[in-house]
């Protein structure tokens, strides 16, 4: 039976939601999965459309979200839907919305620097990570709160001579991780800033592989 995932785009223009969600789009069309495609966050109202899904995966940076359509998305989560994401586009959605933040393991806080050079580090056997190693992006290095609950599979190390923040240097940040909610499968990783960013294979594969293993 073919898998069936809801991508939604919005928020903030300087993330590319809609370029980068076509990626993703991409990524799991060739994986056999049925995509519904849209920039309209009231389909996490209609309780068919979520009951029907395998995989959710939203693209908004910061925005605003209503009570109610919060609700039918991590209710559709907790219910045993998988969802995942990346960057901003996840990690840096509905800023009042602490219960998603929950959900989701994280939040942006900065991005010490903004473009600059640096690691990821592959620190799990993970599947999602299996057979990788160390790659370079040149990209924002985000520094997030996360829960330490998340299972990491990837870090970053930062400088503490990016971004006049010389007390982060040495603070090793998760850069991807998984989780769960209720009964559904979270996954994020923090790479993906634009869409040029998927350009690095590590990047864009661990993005496919991540929502792969949400998805229900």
């Amino acid at each position: 039976m073919m898998k069936k995932a809801l991508i939604t785009w919005g928020g903030w223009d300087g993330h590319e939601p809609e370029q980068c969600s076509i990626i993703a789009k991409d990524l799991l069309e060739a994986e056999g999965y049925e995509v519904v495609f849209t920039d309209n966050l009231a389909c996490y109202l209609d309780e068919e459309l979520m009951n029907s899904l395998d995989l959710i995966v939203p693209c908004w940076t910061m925005s605003s979200i209503t009570n109610e359509q919060q609700n039918g998305l991590l209710n559709a989560v907790k219910s045993g839907i998988g969802i995942a994401g990346w960057h901003g586009g996840m990690g840096d959605s509905f800023r009042n919305n602490t219960e998603y933040q929950w959900m989701v393991g994280g939040q942006w806080v900065s991005h010490p620097g903004g473009i600059i050079d640096y690691e990821v580090n592959i620190t799990s056997d993970d599947p999602i990570v299996a057979g990788l190693q160390t790659f370079k992006m040149h990209s924002e290095q985000y520094y997030m709160h996360t829960d330490p609950g998340n299972e990491v599979l990837a870090t970053t190390t930062l400088s503490g001579t990016e971004g006049d923040a010389p007390w982060i240097a040495g603070t090793v940040m998760p850069v991807a991780w998984k989780r769960m909610w209720g009964k559904g499968k979270v996954f994020y990783t923090s790479l993906g800033h634009v869409a040029a960013d998927f350009a690095v294979p590590e990047a864009k594969e661990i993005l496919r592989r991540g929502m792969l293993w949400a998805s229900k």
